[in-house]
């Protein structure tokens, strides 16, 4: 399926498609946008990518230590969160999906999410130059050409695979009966924060928000008009504290700054929601705090069983943060212990207590409801 195109994946989703149906006709289909935090192996079908995780030691703690893409040391929250739906884990990758898989399995949804991506078409081409100072293992490396070939999804083409998978479910079950009851996840927005505070951009910052939160709302309403009505929003964790942004740091301390650009965010995008929520009467919504989630969890560890939350699991040089997760990386042995798996993204441990968090957790860190509410509004 590696060279297999878009267009290709999409003619068979229409002729197979039609072969499958959820297991349970109550249960939600979930159907996950996003970047590498719920990435579960679309850029795996990118065969130049270098937003990649399909290498050890990434996946060490998956069944059979297997790296599936995911850029964590198992599940993802992605996975913990379709869980907590009854689903086994994610839904899997658009690119994954073919003949076979449609007529033999039930459909529970679909995870378009891809690793590198953001809210802008060109955060995936900043985020691969970005990537290229912190060293990849030897399969995924490429010449800076390369950077000009397709190297992650962003959310616009994600949105357009789902319309693909939407008209497939149209022909079958009645396309806005099926989106009625389906649940929006969608995690974006660290790669463009990223983006715009390390380029020392010229633009003021307010206007830069503007301008992201705008292209949010257009995505917003772009699933809107293909029938979504309950979204579960994933805000801006404190990305200052990732290790990679540390060692940026003398103290080894948060990048405030780059903090303070995700808190701004969080907020305008609660304020976007609410005005999405009023025009259009019949959307519903949990929006995540993420940032509140992450930093509660860094001030006062311990009670999460957290007694490493500044350096990487996996990596190299100061705090781990300085090279990604490879086989030849150094590698913590209490994973369960660790805030981050990588200079980036956050263990299995930390997924899993995020994802119970964002569905059952108390206005401090949801609002309005949660993600269990959200399925039940």
């Amino acid at each position: 399926m590696e060279n297999i195109s878009w267009a290709v994946v999409s003619l068979v989703l229409c002729v197979a498609i039609g072969f499958v149906s959820p297991a349970d006709p109550g249960a939600p289909l979930i159907f996950i946008f996003g970047d590498s935090t719920a990435d579960v192996g679309t850029n795996n079908f990118l065969p130049t990518s270098m937003a990649r995780a399909d290498f050890p030691h990434n996946g060490i703690d998956f069944p059979s230590s297997e790296p599936t893409g995911r850029f964590s040391n198992g599940l993802n929250s992605a996975d913990f969160l379709s869980m907590t739906f009854g689903l086994k884990r994610s839904p899997p990758p658009f690119f994954s999906l073919n003949a076979t898989y449609l007529s033999n399995k039930t459909f529970g949804g679909v995870n378009f999410a891809s690793g590198g991506s953001g809210l802008f078409d060109i955060t995936g081409k900043k985020s691969v130059l970005a990537l290229m100072k912190y060293g990849m293992p030897k399969k995924t490396q490429f010449d800076a050409s390369s950077v000009s070939q397709k190297n992650v999804v962003p959310l616009a083409e994600q949105i357009q695979q789902f319309s693909t998978v939407k008209c497939n479910l149209t022909a079958i079950k009645g396309g806005r009966r099926v989106t009625e009851r389906s649940l929006f996840f969608i995690s974006v927005g660290s790669n463009d924060l990223f983006g715009y505070y390390h380029s020392n951009s010229s633009i003021p910052k307010e206007e830069f928000l503007s301008s992201l939160l705008l292209a949010y709302e257009n995505h917003l309403k772009g699933l809107i008009d293909l029938g979504a009505r309950k979204f579960g929003i994933i805000s801006v964790a404190p990305i200052g504290c990732c290790p990679s942004q540390r060692v940026h740091n003398a103290s080894g301390g948060c990048l405030e700054d780059l903090n303070d650009l995700a808190v701004t965010f969080h907020s305008r995008l609660d304020a976007l929601m609410s005005k999405l929520s009023s025009e259009y009467k019949d959307v519903k919504y949990a929006l995540g705090n993420a940032f509140e989630m992450t930093i509660n969890v860094i001030r006062n560890p311990l009670p999460f069983n957290f007694t490493q939350v500044e350096a990487a699991c996996c990596g190299a040089g100061k705090l781990n943060g300085e090279s990604f997760c490879s086989p030849n990386a150094t590698l913590c042995l209490n994973r369960d212990n660790y805030l981050f798996w990588d200079l980036f993204h956050p263990t299995q441990a930390a997924s899993k207590l995020a994802a119970v968090t964002l569905f059952n957790g108390g206005p401090q860190f949801v609002t309005p409801i949660n993600f269990a509410q959200l399925a039940m509004a």
